[in-house]
């Protein structure tokens, strides 16, 4: 089973950061419980790293998940979960 890390979360930040100008990120220093918003990460590029999640990790995150995960840590902490829930067959 592939683990969801926060290094691996730093690395699609710093992809979306690339791929999008307008979206100014911030990465120095620690960033495992800094709020998406103050890292500048908005909904958009948010949205995006799901999605990059989802292709790279084989599992569906729900809407819910923006709400529940406010930082970094515990974007890793559910990513987690439903990656252990697909190994499992659950939904």
């Amino acid at each position: 089973m592939n683990e969801f890390s926060l290094d691996r979360l730093k690395q699609l930040l710093q992809e979306c950061g690339e791929q999008d100008e307008s979206v100014d990120i911030d990465l120095s220093g620690n960033i495992d419980d800094v709020a998406f918003d103050d890292l500048g990460i908005d909904s958009l590029a948010l949205f995006n790293i799901f999605v990059m999640i989802e292709r790279e990790y084989s599992v569906g995150l729900s809407y819910d998940v923006g709400i529940e995960a406010e930082t970094p840590s515990q974007l890793v902490q559910v990513v987690g979960r439903a990656i252990a829930a697909a190994a499992h067959g659950k939904p």
